[in-house]
Formats: structure tokens, sequence, C-alpha cells
């Protein structure tokens, strides 16, 4: 999808790149981490999304001629041109040159550790920070929200619904996140073809509404879909929109057809789901499934199906798309080491705040998974790449450093991956496919403990620093302080 990428920003990202550029900073190299720092939902996890969306950006950055007019009508606020002619004549002409490494989309990851990191020359990496936070914020939270809901459907296909009620046209990327954290199909037709995902839909209340009848109505649709016939049985009462229903599905199945399945979209769906399944056995229709939709999310199809529902599928909308209980990931992105140059060795950059949860971790870093020989994973560690790491791999919790673990001895991989380099995407086609990436989540909450998985009061995942990591930051904290 076609962005202007280049003023996706905050205004203070460009002041800072002018100040960069009149400073002659222009050729000094940085690093940056993004991460967020708690669990989404209250949960024990996050499913990352917004990589390929990044990838886009890398694309199609570039600053157009009416880019640079719009930017060049700017006044400052005590009067004058706001940016300098020469420097937007040089935007003009940039080109991204950065690395970025990021977690593949799909990857399970957790609070406290990098899940994409910048190098280059640090105009670049602060231009495109506003833009790579909103991708990566946004989906991997509506990732997350759907992989809640997919889990709480126990097997059962999830359709996610949510475009009309979502935020804007950020709605087409949370239809593709959805999709990524586990759903079975979406609602929108553009997100289906931009991103070949899944899409499904039948008919609203409105097409019932429209003829003189129910019956009417669900006989000409039989007639004009017979085989994508779910019929919505609650426009003006359920139960005898069900009995409509049958009529329609007997009179199909005469004429070798199938009615797929009736929805339920408001009213008790529990309730109302079991009494639609005892009418529909009843009738001889076995056959036809129960989808249900109406303001649902992991709690309450938790509670329908604990409660013994039928059910053979779900659309879940508003809350899934809008990610209804918490509006944001709340991921940072931080200058963590700088160098005057490609060839010059890295220096550390630490921000010390009051709050011991937003003190940041200094280096250029990625992060190792440990795996317990069943399978399921038993840690992270967050280390610096230019540095070795500690034998005894043991990491340190960054909040609390006297909790600690050693995993030594366990198979671990490696979780960032290249996404560009020297400004040129290095994903394949497959690593930016959506459906790629939801096999990546399906299998990625397979190696999650059922501690972790839980909806209420998860067990924490440890995730820690390398023992000499966690040593070097405090170090640095106490010199920056100027503490003895």
């Amino acid at each position: 999808m076609k962005v202007d990428y280049a003023l996706l920003t905050d205004l203070y990202q460009l002041t800072m790149a002018q100040g960069y550029w009149d400073a002659g900073k222009v050729g000094e190299q940085a690093c940056f981490n993004m991460y967020f720092r708690d669990y989404p939902f209250k949960g024990g996890y996050a499913v990352a999304c917004g990589m390929a969306q990044l990838a886009d950006l890398v694309e199609q950055y570039r600053f157009a001629d009416e880019d640079v007019a719009y930017l060049a009508s700017l006044d400052a606020p005590g009067g004058g041109p706001l940016f300098n002619p020469d420097f937007l004549e040089y935007l003009r002409d940039l080109r991204l040159t950065v690395d970025i490494d990021a977690v593949l989309e799909g990857t399970i990851v957790f609070p406290h550790e990098p899940i994409v990191r910048v190098t280059g020359p640090i105009m670049q990496c602060q231009l495109i920070e506003t833009a790579l936070l909103n991708m990566v914020n946004f989906q991997t939270l509506i990732a997350t929200k759907a992989a809640r809901v997919v889990r709480s459907a126990a097997g059962r296909p999830v359709a996610e619904f949510g475009l009309r009620r979502a935020q804007g046209l950020g709605g087409v990327w949370a239809s593709r996140a959805a999709v990524v954290g586990g759903c079975a199909s979406t609602s929108d037709v553009l997100a289906g073809r931009l991103f070949d995902i899944p899409v499904s839909g039948t008919h609203a209340h409105s097409w019932v509404m429209s003829f003189s009848d129910e019956l009417t109505a669900f006989r000409e649709y039989a007639r004009i879909f017979p085989k994508n016939c779910v019929l919505l049985v609650d426009t003006y009462d359920v139960e005898q929109g069900i009995r409509n229903a049958i009529t329609v599905g007997l009179e199909m199945r005469e004429r070798g057809e199938r009615l797929a399945g009736i929805r339920i979209d408001s009213g008790d769906l529990s309730w109302l789901s079991k009494t639609a399944r005892q009418m529909l056995d009843a009738a001889g229709l076995e056959d036809c499934g129960i989808v249900l939709s109406n303001d649902l999310d992991e709690f309450t199809i938790d509670s329908i199906l604990g409660e013994g529902a039928d059910v053979m599928s779900f659309g879940v909308g508003t809350k899934l798309a809008s990610a209804y209980d918490q509006p944001t990931l709340g991921g940072v992105y931080k200058l963590a080491a700088v160098r005057p140059d490609k060839d010059a060795p890295w220096t550390s950059r630490l921000k010390i705040s009051e709050s011991v949860a937003k003190l940041t971790t200094p280096g250029v870093l990625d992060v190792r998974r440990y795996y317990l020989d069943n399978g399921i994973i038993a840690g992270d560690m967050v280390f610096d790449v230019t540095r070795p790491v500690d034998d005894r791999q043991i990491i340190v919790d960054p909040l609390d450093d006297l909790r600690q673990k050693r995993l030594a001895g366990k198979r671990f991989e490696t979780l960032l991956a290249p996404l560009a380099r020297g400004g040129q995407v290095a994903l394949s086609r497959e690593e930016r496919s959506a459906m790629s990436a939801r096999e990546r989540a399906l299998a990625g909450l397979e190696t999650l403990d059922e501690s972790q998985l839980r909806m209420l009061n998860p067990h924490t995942y440890p995730v820690g620093l390398e023992l000499g990591l966690n040593e070097r930051r405090r170090a640095l904290v106490a010199e920056l302080r100027h503490i003895v």
C-alpha cells in the first residue's frame, strides 16, 4: 500500500535531522533498539507484527518534491522558515542506507528484549523512528489480541470482522495482523487483495430487511449463493429465524445443496446457540453449523464454550480490530550505541531515569532463545553482539538483578534476522507473507508452557540480560551518576 512514509513522522524528528546535518553529524553511526516494557492485555506473551510494513517503508522512503515544498512552507515560531533550504535539498536526494534486524513476524516475544534493531547514520535512524513505532506497536498489539481470541476458540475458526470499527485506514493493517495472530480470515476485502489473506462473509440484517419477509430473503440468498450460504437469523426473532433457515436448508438439500450455517449476532449467544443446535438437529440438519458474533472477545468466547455451546466458528470485530481493552502496546525506540564511522568501535549509550523500568540497556543488542529438551522455551537472553557471552550463560532480570537463571547447556537460537541491509530489503517473499507469519505464530505458541498461556495471572517468562551486559550497564549507570 503506497504511503508517504517520509512525512509519516513527528516534527521533532525532522528538526533533529537538520540539527545532525548542521552539526556535521550526518556520517556518525548509531544503534537504536525497539522493545516494549509490559505484557499486553495482562497476558504472558506478545506476537510480533508490523515488520512487513517496515519493509515497505524501506522500499518506498523518499522525500518527494511536494514533501520538500511543504516543509519549506513551515515557519519557525520566532519567525522565518523553520528549515534551511540547503537541508531540504539534502532530503530530496536522501535514500536510506540503514541496516535493520528484526524478529520475523509471528515470533512470540516478551518485554525488555529488542524486537527491532536499527543501525546506520544517526539522522536516518532518527527519521524512521516514528513510523517504525507506529507500525510495530499497533500491529503487534492486534496480532497478540488475535492470538488470545483464537486460543479461546479452541480450534474453531475465527473471522476478523472489525474494519468498520477500526481506527481509520489502520484497520487494513489490523486485518492483516489479526490473521498473523491466528485468525482464519477477514471481512476486509482490501486487506485480502493487498496481503493475499483469506476473506469471508455472507450478508447483514439489511439484506433481510430489504425483502417483504425473512423467509423470502433467505430463499433468495440461498438461490444466489448456494455454495456460501450462512443465514443471519436474528433480524426479527431468533427462533423464528432459525425455523425459516431450517425451511431453506431442507429446500437446499432437495436441490443437492447444503446450508453451511446460521449466524446469531445478538442476545444470549450461549443459550441461543444451544437452542439452535437442538432445532437444527431435530430437523435433520446436523451438518449445518452455528456462527456467533456480537462484541466477542477471548473472555466471552471462553465463557460460551465453557457452558457447552456447540459452535462452528466465531466472528470477532470491534474488540479485536481496535484492541478494545488496551489501546497501545507502549513500545519504545532507544539510542543504545554510537560510533564516529563504520570502522570505529561502538560506544555504549544509556538513558537513566528515576524509574527503574525506564532504564535502558546499552549496546548493539540481540536475543538468544533457549529451549528445554521437550521443545518448550526456557528463557531469553539479551546480549551485545559486539561482546562475548559469558560461558555460564546466566541471565539477570533487568528490573531486579537478584533474580537470575542459568541457561548453559541448552539449545538456543538467535532471534533477530536481517530485514534490510544498506537500505535494501533483505526479507524473502515467504518471510513477508502474512500466512507464513500466521504459521510461525501458531507454532511459537506451542513452545510456551501452559502457565504462560492462561488468560488470568499467567506465569512470567524469564527474560534477562547476559551477565556481562548487566555488569556493564551497572558500571555505566554508576559512571554517569558519578557514583564512586
